[in-house]
């Protein structure tokens, strides 16, 4: 008969034993040792059923085919745009690629996308070389204008997002701002005006530190609230 030696949501270290017996099954951030389970990262349990996985604290954005990116245009040439997404290579945007039906060769495409600018962007692919190609193809991939960009960490996303897109989507309600989550880590925050903003970048930093608190959504929630009431 296995046993379980951790809660969900417990924090462990490299080489603390999760669990003992067959009855569990390791998955990221754990291995199989005989009839254990070790943790092989310092993270956060995650139980789904018969599964035990770690989600670490902190951790540098890799990137996957599929994300969901934030990106700042860093540099440019006459058929592509270098775009710094955190990431230790640049990824690569291609004139092809973007939501325009035809560019003029030899035509200025600082027109389209500038240096300085922030996009969202889709990963289209990662070689295995992790050189990265993006696309703008798609639906919600645009240039970003007003509004602030903030940065957390990319291992925090998933709860920032929340199950289901829960917990921005109370955010986005609440502040009545638009918001854009990047898988890399970057959130876009344009808010009817000043104060709302501020609010949102708030709770979404709230929720980034405080993401193995219990009952965070209802506390997010009280603590939108009180702000809000406080700037009517």
């Amino acid at each position: 008969m296995g046993e379980l030696l951790v809660k969900d949501k417990d924090i462990v270290v490299p080489g603390q034993d999760l669990a003992t017996g067959m009855d569990f099954l390791p998955a990221a951030g754990t291995y199989r040792d005989n009839d254990k389970i070790v943790a092989t990262q310092l993270g956060s349990i995650s139980l789904n059923g018969r599964l035990i996985k770690i989600i670490p604290l902190n951790g540098r954005y890799v990137p996957k085919r599929g994300d969901t990116i934030i990106g700042k245009i860093k540099d440019m040439n006459f058929s592509n745009w270098f775009v710094d997404i955190g990431y230790a290579n640049d990824a690569v945007l291609s004139s092809k690629e973007i939501s325009v039906d035809y560019i003029e060769r030899g035509a200025d495409i600082s027109q389209y996308y500038d240096l300085g600018e922030y996009i969202v962007a889709k990963i289209s692919n990662v070689s295995k070389l992790k050189l990265i190609d993006l696309t703008m193809r798609g639906p919600g991939l645009r240039k970003l204008s007003e509004g602030r960009i903030i940065k957390v960490s990319s291992v925090k996303v998933p709860r920032i997002i929340g199950k289901e897109g829960s917990m921005i989507s109370m955010v986005k309600e609440l502040t009545e701002c638009k918001i854009m989550v990047g898988q890399n880590g970057l959130i876009w925050i344009n808010g009817p005006d000043g104060n709302k903003e501020v609010i949102a970048v708030e709770a979404i930093e709230m929720i980034s530190e405080k993401t193995q608190t219990s009952n965070l959504t209802e506390r997010v929630k009280e603590f939108l609230e009180k702000r809000i009431k406080e700037n009517v």
